[in-house]
């Protein structure tokens, strides 16, 4: 039977497998309480259950050699870092994290997605999350509800608040990415423009987040992805993004004080740094003598708050000013070095650095030449585009971010997507079927 000729429930039941992941997209759209963990990381643990699940009825493997060797080396270096945490409670809550996030998500979404479409349903995913969010923080910056930035009210965070200020960011770019691989592939026209449109729109929200490390990000990436689909399609498109800024500064009047004095401030962090720079660089410092002290292991998992004061400079402040959006004015501890790379080697040391973020280079060393694979004539350049896209941008944000914070969710989907793809999801277009009807029409559903 074809896809096409199947009873509605039945056509609903082959997209079965990705709703799972849509429904985590969909709960970072609701306003966050900030009470305990949210709603969407309650979901993608029972994300990773569902999958299970799935894999005994079905009776398969869940993950290739090469899948398991990847997405399970970072377990090593979190095991050794877990041994030498301050207390047990802090071994168990930072293991079960880094699981979440760079482990069993992503191989769940990994063994969910089964083809391309599925993949495609999670990447508009991703750009439908974007664009509610950058619509919220719009609104927020046009009424003046957003979080405090310069004393006003202005900062767009869509409905993650003032708390964590950098999860619109984040999801915003993470969206336009996807737009951005899809617009630059080889779909149908109307598919293509429309991603073109959902791109072009999420440049204002991204701009209003006034979030420096989002904006390097996104525009190193795309100009990867530009790279990778072409020169023509490179020029073609450049050319709009540049009418589009044109428009957004000027014609709209975005180009306030505030964001010309933000996009200038990114090359002052050497010679007139403001004070959030200053933290970083102070933070930075702290999580590198922590290295020094125990190069191979660090100083254990959720490690950091614990020995920050002892390597901490005077110029380290009390804490980031938190208030709008719904906060009361309040100070917010610097618990982390906001870097991710900084991060996992103050406290996973070498060990865990290296088997982290080896995996992450495998996926992309694996996930671009599969990209040049099928960029001229083989089916999928826009899931390999949105792929290496997502893992880019994922690498270049840790050098100056790290995780924390509900938004921390999309880090994990946005990997597991890059792993299908990385891991032979772009070759085969479609994992191998379940005999009978059942089976064929999910087949189908996967092309």
């Amino acid at each position: 039977m074809s896809l096409a000729l199947a009873p509605l429930p039945r056509r609903a039941a082959a997209f079965a497998p990705v709703l799972p992941p849509v429904a985590v997209l969909a709960l970072l759209a609701l306003p966050l309480t900030y009470d305990g963990a949210g709603p969407a990381d309650v979901v993608s643990g029972l994300l990773v259950v569902y999958c299970v699940i799935r894999l005994l009825r079905e009776r398969r493997r869940p993950l290739s050699p090469t899948a398991a060797v990847v997405l399970g080396l970072p377990v090593v270096g979190l095991a050794l870092a877990a041994m030498g945490a301050s207390s047990p409670e802090a071994a168990l809550t930072g293991l079960g994290r880094y699981l979440q996030v760079f482990v069993l998500v992503p191989a769940a979404v990994l063994t969910l997605l089964r083809g391309r479409a599925d993949f495609r349903v999670l990447a508009w995913s991703f750009v439908g999350l974007a664009l509610w969010q950058g619509a919220v923080g719009v609104h927020q910056y046009a009424t003046g509800t957003g979080a405090s930035y310069q004393g006003e009210p202005i900062r767009a965070v869509g409905t993650f608040g003032a708390q964590d200020v950098m999860g619109m960011a984040a999801a915003v770019a993470l969206g336009l990415v996807c737009a951005v691989g899809i617009a630059l592939g080889r779909g149908p026209v109307r598919q293509r423009a429309a991603a073109t449109g959902c791109a072009l729109a999420l440049l204002l929200p991204l701009a209003l987040s006034f979030s420096r490390g989002a904006w390097i990000a996104t525009a190193l990436t795309c100009a990867v992805q530009l790279a990778l689909a072409g020169l023509r399609r490179a020029l073609r498109t450049a050319a709009a993004v540049a009418a589009a800024g044109v428009v957004l500064m000027g014609g709209f009047g975005v180009g306030t004080a505030q964001l010309t004095e933000r996009i200038d401030s990114i090359t002052q962090v050497t010679a007139d740094p403001d004070q959030s720079v200053v933290d970083r660089y102070a933070l930075w410092a702290s999580a590198g003598d922590m290295w020094r002290e125990q190069p191979l292991t660090g100083v254990g998992l959720k490690g950091f708050p614990e020995h920050r004061d002892g390597h901490a400079t005077l110029a380290l402040s009390s804490g980031s000013d938190i208030a709008g959006a719904g906060s009361e004015y309040h100070k917010q501890a610097l618990l982390s070095p906001h870097s991710m790379y900084l991060l996992v080697l103050s406290e996973q040391g070498l060990i865990g650095l290296l088997t982290l973020a080896g995996g992450w280079l495998a996926l992309l060393v694996l996930g671009l030449r599969g990209l040049l694979r099928v960029r001229r004539r083989g089916p999928g350049a826009d899931c390999g585009l949105v792929a290496c896209g997502l893992l880019v941008w994922l690498l270049t944000d840790f050098v100056y971010g790290d995780i924390g914070g509900p938004s921390t969710v999309l880090t994990a989907l946005a990997l597991g997507l890059a792993a299908w793809w990385a891991l032979g999801g772009g070759e085969r277009g479609h994992l191998v079927p379940r005999g009978g009807p059942r089976g064929r029409l999910e087949e189908a559903a996967a092309r």
